[in-house]
């Protein structure tokens, strides 16, 4: 393979190019084993479920569609725009959960990048602890990817296709040779948006089944976030000028083309042609009435993606003075700083875990170590 440029700063994070299996065999790797993600890899059986056992989840539990909207209308903001007055109240209620619909099929589509990312990252990094992390991780990805698609053929049947920018988005980082790509890319830009995601159906959807689902995933979520986390930590203080530059240009990239892109009308013109309007005609109408002004104002909200994944980035350093300008425009960066540690959906993942332990340990679930996500630092 062409060689690339690995930014490593971190022997836990060293890595070999994917058809380089042979480096895997090398017999000191064995012992060279980092400790850095012990603690997130032996608390996996505090958060464990089974998408398939009722004793966890039921998609069997049922839900009006017709009637319900699985998110409150408030939410979708299409409703609010003229070209949908025509509509009678039974197409809005129809259209609110389309739109949920084309929302979690999103999720699941990142659930399944995130699942072959975590496999990608097996064939690469030497490091035996680092390893057994990603495939850990792998693990948990691939419940979420049959729990999401469970959830969905039970509302809908089936789910719509990967809009084109969240599609390009996760393929460009599923097939990045680049470590610090995929760790950025996937641990801290998708999985901060899927947490602050996370956090609004937990605190919002009409569907119990769904913030039950939310949760379970989250119980999870939280411990990947924890990864990117050590790396950041391990990785960012270390970087020259120009490494820093590299990491930070491309997160702010990627976060602008996700900012513009990834839920504009365009993305989910498959959406409209059921009722009778064009994405051209949505979009400009979507334009006339909502601005930066708006934008601004709804990352206001703690549970708002795009707020989240700018803390996401802050906190682990990837945004200095030199970028701060650019994600200023939309949040109050002093204001997030000031925020602490914490991330939106901490508090719902420990109940989570709580939860959890209950059904997995019963009658003994005092007698453990409570186990928290700060623990997990």
């Amino acid at each position: 393979m062409t060689e690339i440029r690995q930014i490593t700063k971190d022997n836990a994070y060293d890595a070999v190019a994917p058809d380089d299996f042979p480096a895997m065999m090398e017999v000191d790797r064995y012992n060279a084993r980092s400790t850095a993600f012990d603690k997130i890899i032996s608390a996996t059986h505090d958060h464990f479920w089974d998408p398939l056992d009722v004793k966890y989840i039921d998609f069997a539990e049922p839900f009006d569609l017709e009637n319900q909207t699985v998110m409150p209308a408030e939410l979708i903001p299409e409703l609010k725009l003229p070209c949908f007055e025509k509509l009678s109240q039974a197409e809005r209620v129809r259209f609110a959960n389309e739109s949920a619909r084309w929302m979690l099929s999103s999720i699941l589509h990142g659930e399944a990048g995130a699942l072959a990312l975590s496999a990608s990252l097996c064939h690469i990094l030497r490091d035996p602890g680092a390893q057994e992390y990603a495939a850990n991780q792998a693990r948990e990805e691939a419940r979420h990817v049959t729990a999401f698609a469970k959830y969905v053929q039970a509302r809908w049947g089936k789910p719509l296709a990967v809009g084109p920018t969240l599609g390009g988005l996760l393929t460009n980082i599923v097939n990045a040779p680049e470590v610090y790509k995929k760790i950025v890319g996937m641990q801290m830009l998708v999985e901060g948006l899927a947490m602050g995601a996370f956090a609004t159906l937990y605190a919002k959807s009409n569907d119990p089944l769904l913030v039950k689902l939310t949760q379970l995933v989250m119980t999870d979520e939280a411990f990947h976030h924890k990864f990117g986390k050590i790396w950041a930590d391990r990785t960012i203080p270390n970087l020259s000028e120009e490494e820093q530059n590299i990491i930070e240009d491309w997160a702010a990239e990627c976060f602008q083309t996700l900012l513009f892109n990834l839920v504009n009308p365009e993305q989910k013109q498959a959406l409209y042609g059921e009722f009778g309007l064009t994405w051209e005609q949505v979009q400009t109408e979507m334009l006339e009435a909502f601005g930066d002004d708006d934008r601004r104002e709804s990352m206001k909200e703690g549970t708002n993606i795009f707020r989240v994944l700018i803390k996401t980035l802050l906190k682990a350093g990837i945004i200095t003075d030199r970028t701060k300008a650019f994600y200023a425009v939309y949040v109050n960066m002093d204001e997030l700083k000031d925020e602490g540690e914490r991330m939106v959906g901490d508090d719902i993942a420990e109940d989570g875990i709580r939860y959890l332990q209950k059904i997995n340990f019963g009658a003994n679930v005092d007698a453990l170590k409570e186990v928290t996500i700060s623990a997990a630092e």
